[in-house]
């Protein structure tokens, strides 16, 4: 399977905070921010796979800044490695007070994708290549991601036996 460079999946989203987006001190909802970062990271995973995609974790969700009502934001994501069917997409928001042009990161986020076959079963995905100095470090330090997440899966396994909680419905 041919290699494509993280520019091929890269997807720029921006959109005006409105008052309905906004929580009682006038700032953006953290969940809709989250729901902006799952959906620009779902269409970056689709451009790079070309296959229908599933949400397979988020990794997190850093808020760095708050978002005013009136502000735009702008949401950039692109792979940033991938496994055998699985992607890591990186997302940064960039917001910007329209009326000064005042531009600030608000939040970052790595969210792992997985590409679905006409099935519904994972597929391959294309290898992806690093270009910029940035895509670069997030490449180099992927694996250790990688890692954390699988740290992560196996500790929440454990806590789920935990509880006393049915199965199946």
């Amino acid at each position: 399977m041919k290699a494509k460079t993280a520019q091929e999946s890269r997807t720029v989203q921006a959109s005006l905070v409105q008052p309905s987006d906004t929580n009682y001190l006038g700032t953006i909802f953290g969940g809709t921010m989250m729901a902006y970062i799952d959906e620009v990271a779902a269409i970056t995973a689709m451009r790079h796979s070309r296959r229908p995609v599933v949400t397979a974790s988020i990794d997190s969700i850093d808020f760095l800044a708050p978002v005013k009502m009136g502000h735009s934001i702008c949401l950039e994501a692109y792979v940033s490695s991938t496994g055998k069917t699985s992607m890591e997409i990186f997302v940064k928001v960039i917001s910007e007070n329209l009326g000064t042009g005042e531009r600030v990161l608000t939040a970052t986020s790595f969210l792992t994708f997985v590409a679905l076959d006409e099935e519904g079963n994972p597929t391959e995905v294309p290898p992806v290549i690093a270009e910029t100095e940035e895509e670069k470090y997030l490449m180099a330090s992927a694996e250790e991601r990688k890692k954390m997440r699988a740290e992560r899966k196996s500790q929440t396994k454990e806590f789920v036996n935990e509880l006393s909680i049915k199965k199946s419905i």
